[in-house]
């Protein structure tokens, strides 16, 4: 048996309306129809992937996470900011760009789990809009260096198509 692709993530939310508001006002998902569970649940789509949101008042665990790609990162910053929803300490506070020069970002949903906002290409960014990115702070060597979030982009570029 093999995996064939990712499917759907599933994140909890103590207050289903006010998490279902936030990912379609926020990421432009769309509700779509969810069977019944024995509990409260709804579905987004993403794409050709969904984020399955169910009802549940256990806090958010500290470091799990999923990243999602955006088309715009200098609006996501901006909406982040302005909803002040990006991780307020630690290491997960900051935009960062990785060795193969995609950048990230973390905020938080209404329930507390962690969202990753993805962009693949720094030099498409307009330092004015986001001044803060800084490089990822551990030094990078061997494997490391090869590291990517885009796969496709990364074989492209060793491929030449």
């Amino acid at each position: 048996m093999k995996a064939t692709g990712l499917n759907h993530v599933s994140v909890h939310a103590h207050d289903l309306e006010e998490s279902t508001r936030f990912y379609i006002e926020v990421f432009g998902m769309e509700e779509i129809p969810s069977p019944n569970f024995p509990f409260p649940v709804r579905w987004l789509r993403l794409g050709d992937l969904q984020l399955h949101l169910f009802q549940s008042e256990d806090p958010a665990p500290k470091g799990h996470h999923f990243g999602i790609n955006v088309d715009d990162f200098e609006a996501a910053y901006q909406k982040a900011q302005e909803l002040g929803i990006r991780e307020k300490e630690g290491f997960f506070s900051k935009v960062y760009e990785l060795p193969d020069g995609a950048v990230q970002m973390y905020i938080r949903d209404p329930a507390g789990n962690m969202v990753e906002i993805d962009w693949p290409d720094i030099s498409t960014i307009d330092r004015s809009v986001v001044p803060d990115i800084q490089p990822q702070p551990e030094p990078q060597t061997g494997d490391a260096l090869r590291a990517t979030l885009y796969l496709k982009r990364r074989e492209e570029q060793t491929t030449g198509r």
